[in-house]
């Protein structure tokens, strides 16, 4: 093979690379904008005065904390006030370094409470159980530390109730946000999961635990990130759930059937992506039993969170984010090749290890030997243009698709100005941010790959 023939090959496989990528995210696109479609309809219904019809399942929230002194009181007094009939809060202090527990002992008039444990799933030796004076639906967990995974199985086995969600410690929730992730289970008795949107709460004002103003960060990288989680929520994961193949439902906050999540084995502590290896395992086991199941996104705008504001931060997430992703798919190739894979392994299951696992390798080696074919004059302009077109012109068009989506279906963001500031990000963003975010998730691939160690590590936060 002569270096002309190997270059042309070269070149048209990283056109056709990038032409699926984007190809297949723009179906996605269109799959979520007939879901929002027929909930505009529903959302008339949202206008009316809320009353609950008395068939809600009580839930258990989750909420894993490992130093957070900063917000944790904030946001377990937001939890409290949630508007939904029947729910307990259990706060996991996952062995917390700083003064996490005596915050919650003094804010909630914490007093130890002798209870005995259905140790359904192993855990770390959990030291304590405390219950509120003040809130009798509220226990706090005090365990030796263990990691988030291992503080989630330790709630699950204090959980009292059919349904958990697992919340963040730095989450904002709305006050309905209990009874809108609620809804699919309530309209199908199939579902075992589901997942809500997640938004970034940098520079909205939130008091008392609640958000009361929505606005825009004024750090790029956090503005950045608002693109980012408008783009991968409302286009990604909805089109995914129209199609019950989502194999990730954020960590921040997810609804689970507790009996199902047992069954699977609960989280795996040994995985820094434990909110989606634990959804991939769940889709693998019920299609392997012919379970008839079903893992619904909520599109509805339910959960704020701190997005990291500096460089080093973000770079030490996506980091994780990837090797996370990693240790997700890798020991599940089985759904792939099981006959009941269905569309969880036969379509979303090849797309995300092509596209979002190895994605990185091929986008990043695209770019360079693209920019260096052409200066070299290796490939015609018109080649190079193409490439252009296709890796960032089309990337400008689906960050703008999930702005459009957002406006259309929810107007978060109600000023003209804001929509302006936005509008720039779009572009923006794909004009190095996504470079610099494929940059670092190849070096968790290549974390992963290497056996390297990786954990969690310390989140930079404000108290929000």
């Amino acid at each position: 093979m002569n270096m002309q023939l190997a270059v042309e090959l070269a070149t048209w496989f990283i056109l056709l690379y990038f032409a699926l990528l984007n190809g297949g995210y723009l179906m996605l696109n269109a799959l979520s904008l007939a879901r929002l479609a027929r909930g505009l309809q529903e959302q008339v219904l949202d206008e009316l005065p809320q009353a609950f019809s008395g068939l809600e399942p009580p839930i258990s929230i989750l909420v894993p904390a490992y130093n957070e002194e900063a917000s944790i009181v904030a946001s377990v007094g937001s939890m409290l006030q949630l508007s939904y009939p029947q729910f307990e809060i259990i706060v996991i202090n996952d062995g917390s370094a700083d003064a996490t527990l005596e915050r919650l002992r003094e804010a909630f008039d914490l007093e130890r409470f002798p209870q005995a444990v259905n140790e359904r799933l192993p855990t770390q030796a959990v030291r304590g159980i405390w219950r509120s004076r003040t809130h009798a639906h509220l226990r706090v967990i005090d365990k030796v530390n263990g990691g988030k995974a291992d503080s989630l199985n330790a709630g699950i086995n204090l959980a009292r109730h059919p349904l958990f969600c697992g919340v963040d410690a730095d989450s904002v929730l709305a006050r309905d946000s209990l009874h809108r992730v609620v809804r699919p289970f309530l309209r199908d008795p199939r579902v075992v999961a589901s997942g809500g949107t997640v938004r970034v709460a940098n520079g909205c004002d939130i008091q008392g635990g609640f958000l009361t103003r929505v606005g825009l960060p004024r750090n790029a990288w956090a503005l950045f990130q608002v693109v980012e989680y408008l783009r991968a929520f409302l286009f990604g994961r909805l089109g995914w759930s129209q199609l019950n193949a989502m194999l990730i439902i954020s960590g921040a906050f997810g609804l689970f059937r507790t009996d199902i999540v047992v069954a699977a084995g609960g989280y795996r502590t040994r995985t820094i992506g434990e909110d989606m290896e634990l959804v991939v395992r769940m889709h693998r086991m019920l299609r392997a039993q012919g379970i008839d199941y079903r893992i619904e996104f909520v599109p509805d705008p339910v959960c704020w969170t701190e997005a990291p504001e500096d460089r080093q931060t973000l770079r030490n997430q996506r980091i994780r984010w990837q090797r996370g992703l990693s240790e997700s798919l890798a020991p599940h190739w089985g759904l792939v090749f099981s006959r009941r894979g269905g569309p969880p392994g036969w379509i979303a299951f090849p797309f995300m290890v092509a596209f979002e696992w190895l994605g990185p390798l091929v986008e990043l080696g695209g770019y360079l030997f693209m920019a260096f074919a052409y200066a070299t004059g290796l490939i015609s302009w018109q080649a190079f243009a193409v490439f252009l077109f296709l890796a960032v012109g089309l990337g400008i068009l689906l960050s703008a698709s999930g702005l459009l989506l957002e406006e259309l279906a929810f107007h978060i963001y109600p000023r003209p100005a804001q929509l302006a500031v936005l509008a720039l990000v779009v572009v923006a963003e794909n004009l190095g941010y996504r470079q610099l975010n494929t940059w670092w998730r190849l070096v968790g691939l290549w974390r992963w790959a290497t056996n390297r160690q990786s954990t969690w590590g310390a989140m930079k936060r404000k108290g929000l």
